[in-house]
């Protein structure tokens, strides 16, 4: 490939997957404080693959960008990301606390649009979803707003001279597109194994640039559109029933309309 890629990689700061979220008292969100954090694992996935290109050495990499929006604490998964081998990265600080909330999908993607024109990027590399609100809207969003070619679910990424092939997860099997750059590219878990940052990269890390920017300097508007009403936790699940036999389980399919 003669393009040189500039590649965007978004990444979110999000409660560990490891940990089970609890409805705050409030029943209006999830309960945050004092509750571990790390990288959203589909986005070490995209760090992950944006490296690997790199390595592979199949198209040239000119900068990987690391992203992130949110508290300044998503400073860690910045420094994450570098570690992993970004180049360097940018955080735009935006406290949900005294923010009114976290950024909505629709404004992650405005702010993204920003970022891809104000840093000349021609490539962003992003998880399909966060494991927090699990909107899986963002990567399709700031495709539409660029009016760039897309491949979401991404299992497998090539690039054939000019094009990309990527290899996308569907109901029942695969399939393969085939797009120019510029493009959108959003990870699914069967793309890679992400690595773990060696304490060598951890400390070279901290010499790389970290960017502070704000939504006011990219001029960016981040009204929320979206109110949530209620947060729940999942009812609990009833126990199951017993039969004695094969007619008794007919019998009792019957009586639940199930046949």
């Amino acid at each position: 490939m003669s393009a040189k890629l500039r590649i965007l990689v978004p990444v979110k700061r999000v409660i560990d997957y490891a940990i089970k979220p609890r409805v705050n008292k409030a029943g209006t969100s999830v309960e945050t404080a004092g509750v571990k954090h790390s990288m959203n694992p589909f986005d070490e996935l995209s760090v992950e693959e944006a490296v690997r290109i790199r390595e592979r050495k199949k198209a040239s990499v000119d900068d990987i960008l690391a992203f992130s929006a949110g508290p300044a604490k998503s400073a860690d998964v910045l420094r994450t990301a570098m570690a992993m081998g970004a180049d360097r990265s940018m955080l735009l600080e935006h406290d949900p606390e005294k923010e009114g909330g976290e950024l909505e999908p629709l404004a992650v993607a405005k702010v993204l649009k920003a970022i891809v024109e104000k840093e000349n990027r021609n490539l962003v590399i992003l998880g399909k979803q966060s494991i927090d609100d699990d909107s899986s809207q963002t990567g399709q969003m700031l495709a539409g707003l660029l009016g760039w070619s897309q491949a979401t679910q991404a299992s497998k990424v090539e690039f054939d001279g000019e094009s990309v092939n990527v290899v996308r997860e569907v109901d029942g099997g695969v399939e393969t597109v085939k797009a120019n750059l510029p493009m959108v590219i959003t990870t699914d878990l069967r793309l890679n194994e992400p690595r773990y940052a060696s304490l060598p990269n951890i400390m070279k890390a901290k010499k790389k640039e970290m960017k502070k920017i704000t939504l006011q300097e990219l001029g960016v508007d981040a009204t929320k559109r979206l109110k949530t009403v209620k947060v729940a936790e999942p009812a609990p699940r009833k126990g199951g029933g017993k039969v004695e036999d094969v007619d008794g389980l007919i019998g009792k399919l019957k009586e639940l309309g199930a046949i």
